[in-house]
């Protein structure tokens, strides 16, 4: 999966401004399936992703949506705002209190949501962007404090794992526990469930 970059109209000496690009990004018609995303001051096309990366997003959506609490649901296209580093991400999965969105759906809110409004987000690697999940995306959704970021890592070099990430601090997170594909890792509240991840396929 490849990513396309949309080159603001801007001259070479000018660098667009955060309000620039999120106004850009509101305004773009992206392709059914694709996904804008706002990194490093340049906003980037994310194209949909392989059949193995959809079977393992619906797994884990099934199991979330399954055992959340009430008050808490799941999402696949909600946009989030890392303001301390200017970032926009779209996770593959995210979990917000329900109601926040329906607030925002009655007001035709535009603007992303702040990332610290999440209780969980995850990310499923794909070939071309698993570097940037482990590292990039990892320290931005601790920076946005977002407590809980699970990253299903389907091409990592010990083999197939999920990781969870959780107590972010200063910008990084104090805890990761990693498990292989066909192990189940444990969620801690508000989800207190275990995520079976033998179904998942690499």
């Amino acid at each position: 999966m490849t990513a396309a970059l949309v080159e603001p109209e801007l001259s070479e000496d000018d660098m667009p401004s955060w309000d620039y690009l999120l106004e850009t990004w509101q305004e773009l018609d992206v392709p059914e399936g694709w996904r804008a995303e706002i990194d490093e001051g340049l906003i980037t096309l994310v194209p949909p992703p392989d059949d193995g990366h959809n079977l393992i997003a619906a797994q884990v959506h099934w199991a979330l949506r399954s055992t959340l609490p009430e008050g808490l649901e799941v999402f696949q296209t909600l946009g989030l705002f890392i303001y301390r580093q200017e970032r926009l991400y779209i996770p593959d999965l995210v979990v917000v209190p329900k109601k926040l969105i329906m607030e925002r759906a009655q007001k035709k809110e535009k603007a992303p949501l702040a990332a610290a409004e999440a209780a969980l987000t995850v990310e499923i690697t794909s070939k071309n962007n698993a570097s940037h999940d482990r590292s990039a995306k990892q320290k931005a959704y601790a920076h946005g404090d977002v407590p809980l970021y699970l990253l299903i890592d389907r091409f990592d070099e010990g083999g197939p794992a999920v990781t969870l990430f959780s107590d972010p601090r200063n910008g990084m997170y104090r805890t990761g526990l990693r498990k292989p594909f066909g192990e189940a890792i444990p969620l801690p509240e508000p989800f207190s469930t275990e995520l079976d991840t033998s179904g998942f396929v690499a």
